[in-house]
């Protein structure tokens, strides 16, 4: 994996330990040669996550719709040093496919509504076959377990394949995790399930 792409709040949460693992994935990606493609802002996890990687000499490309360059205060990072590249973008719609385009596997760190979104919809893709990247959630204190409980309740539902839960990987520790992304081969597999009437 050149780039992985990483979701994340534009909060830095109630709980010290969601930054410091934003900051140590940041070191991480910047010490294994790893690109970090992210949403472009510099607050939040998001900013904590980039100004670790850059100040750890990595790589940092920022993708922002032109809607939030002020509000999530792009560009400006560690010393007001600028990331090493940044790309405005016309929409949110635009700005997730450029991510998706642009990384080779995607990781999630605490965040809301937008976080939970993104990593869903490349979750969605790659069950459909749209991408073979890996997908991973850094469980930060426990922070994606109802998540996961929800993807193992929809398996017992017979909502989704146990091969496609398989999808999403997750742990709480984040070299770990990205051995497990370096060591991702999806099984190919259908999404659809099979209509009951037709047994």
């Amino acid at each position: 994996m050149k780039r992985i792409c990483v979701f994340c709040g534009s909060s830095a949460g109630h709980d010290p330990r969601y930054r410091a693992e934003a900051e140590a994935l940041g070191r991480l990606l910047a010490a294994r040669g790893i690109e970090l493609v992210y949403g472009g802002g510099n607050v939040g996890l998001m900013g904590a996550v980039a100004d670790a990687a850059l100040a750890a000499g990595g790589t940092v490309i920022g993708v922002i719709p032109e809607a939030l360059v002020g509000k999530e205060v792009a560009g400006r990072h560690v010393d007001h040093r600028a990331l090493t590249r940044m790309e405005v973008v016309d929409s949110m719609h635009t700005r997730k496919a450029r991510m998706a385009e642009l990384a080779d596997g995607f990781i999630a760190l605490p965040g809301g509504f937008g976080t939970f979104e993104e990593f869903c919809e490349v979750l969605t893709w790659g069950q459909l076959g749209f991408h073979v990247k890996p997908m991973g959630l850094l469980n930060v204190n426990g922070y994606y377990d109802p998540l996961l409980a929800l993807f193992d309740h929809a398996v017992a539902e017979g909502f989704l394949r146990p091969q496609n839960r398989a999808m999403a990987l997750a742990d709480t520790d984040i070299e770990h995790l990205l051995d497990a992304m370096a060591a991702y081969r999806p099984e190919p597999v259908s999404k659809w399930l099979k209509d009951e009437k037709q047994l």
